[in-house]
């Protein structure tokens, strides 16, 4: 089993755990935050497969800040997860990883009707979201 799985599965896990014991488990309470992103290049409507962004200090930093604003309250600051949601300094290098992240953070993650995590598609802009993945590398582990 893959990190990124293992890590996914014990996401499900600890979050079953926290709704059985009654804790507040939404992103309802949490306001997502707007970001600046004009100093990158806009990449238009349609959506790219891969980040445009990956290597780019000014996106990085950006995306350091979106996350920390939009992301870690589950995710974890320098995104270390706490348990509460995967690690994403696991999530693969590259393409692959470019493919799984947009995946989750344009659509979210929702299992027997419970949300895991809201839909950013819409709230945050194309450019947003790669920038988080930019980040995310600088913060990726094996």
């Amino acid at each position: 089993m893959t990190r990124m799985k293992q890590t996914l599965t014990g996401f499900l896990a600890s979050a079953a755990l926290c709704l059985s014991a009654g804790t507040a488990f939404a992103h309802g309470d949490v306001t997502p935050q707007a970001v600046d992103t004009s100093s990158l290049k806009q990449l238009g409507a349609d959506w790219l497969k891969a980040n445009p962004y990956r290597g780019d200090k000014a996106a990085e930093k950006i995306g350091d800040s979106a996350f920390n604003q939009n992301c870690a309250r589950c995710h974890g600051l320098g995104a270390v997860s706490g348990g509460i949601a995967p690690d994403l300094r696991y999530l693969p290098a590259g393409d692959e990883g470019d493919e799984i992240f947009l995946q989750f953070i344009r659509r979210g993650s929702t299992r027997a009707g419970r949300v895991y995590m809201p839909p950013f598609e819409g709230i945050l802009q194309q450019e947003a979201m790669w920038a988080i993945r930019a980040w995310l590398e600088t913060v990726r582990e094996e």
